[in-house]
């Protein structure tokens, strides 16, 4: 039990010192971004900027279940979307400010992460990836037959959410920092999760259920919470877009989306935290930059990901350990 659960601090500091110290230099390239947009006269940049950091905090979200516990959540976009329409539902009724519309997406979430999980968990490898697939689509299809929030056609926001009674969303570099900053607490929130005795008892269930469990720990119970935990940082993505687009749709809960997240997950490196940041940047970059060249552009995007996949299987986060960069996996 102790090589788990007490391990020696001297052999944990670099991963976490590493994993803080990858981070912070993406921060600081984020941070950058208005300033550089504002010289170049473009505010696009800002926007696919915002969009980045918000499916960087849902692809984080599901790194700390698929990288420290195995779980390959295939139904994770469903957050995605109960934050989206926490902040069309709430706005309706007059409830316009982003903390109690997070507050809102988060009790949503933890509730339904709570019951779809207390059933996922209790099957294993493809089982529980079809399982949560099944519920995610089931949450899409609840939100399409929402007519009253435009079904399938989607539904606009009237306004951008207030911040505790501050206008400071409606400017897009007000909201680009406010998702720069959400994003910034939830890596310092899911380090110290995954540095606490509760993470290391979470990445020991990964390593081996059944040892864990003969010493006296319920896998069950570390990994559904850990599975509600994620899916209400993931809430706060959908809140970030909504704002983001003025726009909601059941579109963002698809089952592609959740594919999504995965892939930029793998991308930026499993079980790292601050790959799957830099794995978020990457695809939606990709994507606008592939956009420009090719209609096909998902053929050139999945080629560089097989190229990616064979020659760095910890995605992003292996090329920049090859050059000492970056911090190993723990």
């Amino acid at each position: 039990m102790s090589d788990v659960t007490t391990a020696p601090t001297a052999t944990r500091a670099p991963a976490l010192a590493g994993r803080v110290k990858a981070a912070a230099l993406l921060f600081v390239l984020f941070a950058l971004l208005p300033p550089l947009a504002s010289a170049l006269n473009d505010p696009f940049y800002v926007l696919i900027g915002t969009r980045i950091l918000a499916y960087a905090i849902a692809a984080m979200a599901l790194d700390l279940i698929l990288g420290y516990g195995a779980l390959v959540s295939f139904g994770h976009a469903a957050y995605l979307g109960f934050g989206a329409y926490a902040v069309a539902i709430l706005s309706s009724y007059g409830i316009n400010d982003m903390v109690l519309q997070i507050l809102g997406a988060m009790v949503v979430s933890a509730l339904f992460a709570l019951v779809t999980g207390a059933i996922s968990l209790r099957t294993r490898g493809v089982y529980f990836i079809m399982i949560t697939l099944a519920f995610g689509q089931m949450a899409f299809f609840f939100f399409i037959s929402l007519s009253a929030y435009g079904g399938d056609d989607g539904y606009s926001l009237s306004q951008k959410s207030t911040v505790l009674g501050t206008d400071i969303l409606h400017s897009d570099y007000g909201l680009y920092y406010m998702a720069l900053g959400l994003l910034a607490a939830l890596f310092l929130l899911c380090n110290r999760i995954v540095g606490s005795r509760f993470g290391r008892v979470f990445t020991g269930i990964r390593e081996n259920a059944t040892r864990m469990e003969a010493v006296g720990y319920s896998p069950f119970r570390y990994q559904l919470t850990a599975f509600v935990i994620s899916g209400c940082i993931t809430s706060v993505a959908g809140v970030i877009l909504a704002n983001q687009a003025q726009f909601v749709s059941p579109a963002f809960m698809s089952w592609h989306r959740s594919g999504e997240l995965i892939v930029m997950v793998v991308l930026g490196g499993v079980g790292t935290l601050a790959g799957p940041i830099a794995g978020a940047a990457a695809a939606l970059l990709l994507e606008e930059w592939l956009g420009v060249l090719t209609e096909h552009w998902p053929l050139l995007f999945g080629l560089f990901l097989v190229l990616m996949v064979l020659f760095s299987p910890r995605g992003i986060t292996g090329v920049l350990e090859k050059y000492g960069i970056a911090r190993g996996k723990e």
